[in-house]
């Protein structure tokens, strides 16, 4: 019996496994927020937010919206795929609340 790891199992692993990127996913769960929101939110750095909102955007999780009013103000949001995590991270949620101390 083949007891390799899938290789897609082993891709989303390591993209939901990056630091910072589970939190960034379950803060737009909310709703479409902008950047200064996010990173005071959760206490990240703005370049470690910038370098996971890209490869999120990058997967097809987050969509970055740009509004063309001045000062130019842009949103981040999950797409469809992105929001296809939802019920993952509820579960995690869940789990976290039953099992971990604050």
């Amino acid at each position: 019996m083949d007891k390799s790891i899938c290789p897609r199992f082993e891709k989303a692993m390591g993209l939901l496994g990056q630091r910072w990127t589970g939190m960034i996913i379950y803060q737009l769960l909310d709703g479409p927020q902008r950047f200064c929101s996010i990173e005071s939110s959760i206490g990240v750095s703005g370049r470690v937010l910038s370098e996971r909102l890209k490869d999120l955007e990058s997967e097809g999780i987050v969509k970055r919206n740009v509004y063309p009013e001045t000062p130019v103000r842009i949103e981040y949001s999950l797409t469809e795929k992105g929001l296809g995590l939802e019920p993952l991270m509820r579960d995690i949620e869940k789990w976290s609340q039953a099992w971990l101390e604050a």
